[in-house]
């Protein structure tokens, strides 16, 4: 396969109007925060991209504080269709300002400056738009004749989508009549603190919405705070099990959006030019950093060696390096630590046996970086096989009966997403129906819609968050 030799295609890096520090957001002020500052990075450089302060428990009282108060005496009474009114406002502004909040996710993320450009907020932006048009419908969302909103919501969110992730809680939040206090994570907090400016510029009433950057201690402590009412976390399973723990008794609301370890089903009928690219998004779009990404191909051993043969040729075809670049198809790993789990999990993979081969893309200097990189020889037993890597990475086993395909891929603790490569219909809704997992996509991967609820069984959560059902999550009847 020929591979063409691109001139470099960067997007200016002055577009995403950083500044050297950003401050917290409490009750539509920005104010400094009494916690220990952060220093967020570029993954892709390792600079220092800006200072950033955090809050303290103290703080955490505030915002919730500020939360009950604009609950209580302006968003919870607020008629619908003006809920509707504001949102519809920061969907615009959000909209408006996509270039220069696409720009400075990838600096502060790491991923393609294409997908933050062309998926995440297009994305951001939709969920705001979707929601918006259900404020004033929530009477007839078969939830209950007369819906009621919940109260204070905490949430919090992790650091591979970092503006969608907080469009997909705030918005339905927002559009049921709640208030919210939202983390961001660590690593990434810098396209939260816009989205706070566009949210003070719309002039959304004080308290409605309050963002705090921070670590795990700030998410700690708004979880376990007696004032939030619900809770939404989307983030690594083993937090999720302390943050349920920590909620069990207390009457409070909780949805989780946890790990996963996805199974990718390719059948000898499949169309396989389509299902190569649908495996290659599937693992390697967002460096891997995707809670349902399809990191266990399970391929119908009559085809299997043409998938790999063809598979590898388009890795091969995959650009690693500046994510600001527009030619760059694989960016930074968000972090240090994070390159550090994907090495030890690959290592071990090597260790018990499968067959490693990486992209022979040269990498940078400089930066967190890692190749695209696909494991043979994989069996059930093995850590790659079982763990989320998080990570570029894919394990390859085989299968040679649908019955057989249904058992490996349901023989895993996550159950969040699943694929499904074939040209009969009714062999789809024959897996389908079988897979347990949240979202099972046919002869595609990595699709969202916001009127589609997402969401998974097992340890990857419960809940669902997107669509109709999605709204459920914020709502008493």
């Amino acid at each position: 396969m020929m591979t063409w030799d691109y001139a470099p295609a960067p997007e200016s890096r002055e577009i995403a109007n950083l500044k050297p520090s950003y401050r917290m957001f409490v009750d539509g002020e920005f104010t400094d925060g009494a916690g220990e500052p952060l220093k967020s990075v570029n993954p892709a450089t390792e600079e220092t991209l800006a200072e950033v302060s955090t809050a303290s428990a103290a703080d955490v009282d505030a915002a919730v504080a500020a939360a009950r108060r604009a609950y209580e005496g302006v968003w919870g009474p607020m008629p619908g269709a003006e809920r509707a009114k504001y949102l519809f406002r920061i969907a615009r502004m959000v909209a408006e300002r996509s270039r220069e909040l696409a720009v400075l996710e990838t600096l502060d993320n790491g991923k393609p400056i294409r997908e933050s450009r062309d998926v995440d907020v297009p994305t951001a932006s939709a969920h705001l738009f979707y929601h918006a048009g259900w404020a004033d419908k929530l009477g007839y969302a078969g939830l209950g004749p007369a819906p009621r909103p919940l109260g204070v919501a905490g949430q919090v969110i992790p650091w591979n989508f970092p503006l969608l992730m907080a469009a997909w809680k705030i918005a339905p939040a927002l559009a049921c009549g709640n208030t919210v206090v939202l983390k961001p994570a660590e690593t990434t907090p810098l396209t939260a603190l816009v989205l706070a400016e566009i949210i003070q510029q719309a002039e959304l009433p004080p308290g409605v919405v309050n963002i705090l950057p921070g670590a795990g201690d700030v998410g700690e402590a708004l979880v376990n705070h007696p004032g939030v009412d619900k809770v939404a976390f989307t983030g690594s399973t083993e937090v999720g099990k302390r943050i349920q723990a920590s909620l069990a008794g207390t009457g409070r609301r909780l949805t989780l959006e946890l790990g996963g370890k996805a199974a990718n089903l390719v059948f000898e009928d499949a169309p396989l030019d389509e299902a190569i690219e649908g495996i290659v998004n599937g693992i390697f779009f967002n460096q891997g950093h995707v809670c349902c990404a399809g990191s266990r191909l399970l391929v119908q051993e009559s085809v299997a060696t043409e998938v790999l043969d063809r598979l590898r040729a388009r890795v091969e075809t995959l650009r690693v390096g500046d994510p600001l670049d527009k030619n760059t198809d694989v960016g930074a790993i968000n972090s240090a630590a994070q390159l550090s789990r994907i090495r030890e999990l690959t290592e071990a993979g090597e260790a018990e046996g499968a067959h490693r081969w990486s992209s022979s893309c040269p990498l940078p200097d400089r930066g967190f970086f890692f190749p695209p990189t696909v494991f043979d020889g994989v069996t059930q037993a093995m850590r790659i096989a079982r763990e989320e890597i998080f990570g570029p990475v894919l394990s390859v086993l085989t299968f040679r009966t649908p019955e057989e395909a249904v058992a490996k891929a349901n023989n895993t603790p996550y159950g969040l997403s699943a694929g499904i490569w074939t040209t009969q219909g009714s062999r789809t809704l024959w897996l389908a129906q079988r897979m347990r997992a949240g979202v099972v996509w046919a002869n595609t991967f990595n699709r969202f819609d916001p009127a589609a609820p997402f969401g998974g069984y097992r340890e990857s959560g419960f809940g669902r968050e997107g669509g109709r059902t999605g709204l459920e999550a914020y709502l008493s009847a």
